[in-house]
């Protein structure tokens, strides 16, 4: 047994099967999950980027929610998101062809001050290659990365190759797909959580699991959430961002304060998917 895993206390009993404190966050977190895809909740809750005309452009340009996600890294999310939007007011277009081309001018519309982004040197070059791809290989459309009824496997699989797109991107873009924007895709069982820092603590925190590394959260999403491990993505974020903080988590106000050993000690090493070529 784990030094750090609770092991006090009787375990609660459901269906005359003994629970314990592992189901019992799994199943909060699965009830927390389902609550935010019932309500289409977007990346950071209730929206993407707290503007209404950012959040617009992201809801309704397929190609600016690409955009965006390649914006997903080593900035608040808010800001992020906001990303598209704010350079589509620098560039005065978001046009496929001249993100591709004019590059020069990608690259002074990234870094002018105050900088978009902190990869100032790396984004833009991203930006354009992303462009170029969506015109070489899929018509223009980012809509065409993801039809209904592709299956979520594949989806992940095309956002992955695009340059600043890697697996925990991708993971985070497709449930997005599936829970904000209401994209049918097929396989949702084979989805999974993002192996996202803040995804991580809490896994490791609340019990479910021992080692930190993408199999071992990927199986335990799959065990809390069989038929659509997708759904704890969004729920393990927010609770690891506002709640399971690294320094002073707010155990008392978590909704999973009821049922979570509070395994505090237990803290993530570095941030997983590290290369800026790569995100």
């Amino acid at each position: 047994m784990d030094a750090g895993r609770s092991s006090s206390g009787p375990s609660a009993r459901q269906g005359g099967e003994a629970v314990g404190p592992s189901d019992s966050v799994a199943a909060a977190l699965r009830a927390y999950g389902e609550d935010l895809a019932a309500r289409g909740a977007a990346q950071v809750g209730g929206t993407f980027t707290g503007s209404r005309a950012a959040d617009d452009l992201i809801k309704h340009s397929p190609e600016a929610f690409l955009l965006g996600v390649l914006f997903t890294q080593g900035v608040p999310a808010e800001r992020a998101w906001a990303g598209p939007y704010l350079l589509k007011e620098r560039l005065g277009h978001l046009d496929l062809h001249r993100l591709a081309v004019e590059r020069d001018a990608v690259f002074a519309a990234v870094a002018e001050p105050p900088a978009l982004h902190r990869f100032v040197k790396t984004l833009p070059r991203w930006l354009s290659a992303a462009a170029q791809l969506l015109l070489d290989d899929y018509g223009g459309s980012a809509a065409a990365l993801w039809p209904d009824g592709t299956p979520l496997p594949e989806v992940v699989w095309r956002l992955q190759r695009f340059d600043g797109i890697g697996p925990k991107k991708a993971v985070m873009a497709a449930e997005i797909l599936v829970r904000h924007f209401g994209v049918a895709l097929s396989d949702t069982s084979s989805g999974s959580v993002a192996y996202d820092v803040h995804v991580r603590r809490v896994f490791l925190r609340a019990g479910l699991v021992d080692k930190d590394s993408p199999q071992a959260i990927r199986e335990a999403a799959a065990q809390a959430c069989p038929e659509a491990p997708g759904t704890l993505d969004l729920a393990t974020w927010l609770i690891g961002r506002d709640y399971c903080r690294p320094a002073e988590p707010r155990c008392d106000a978590c909704r999973l304060g009821r049922v979570c050993p509070r395994l505090v000690h237990r803290t993530v090493r570095g941030v997983g998917f590290r290369s800026v070529s790569r995100g």
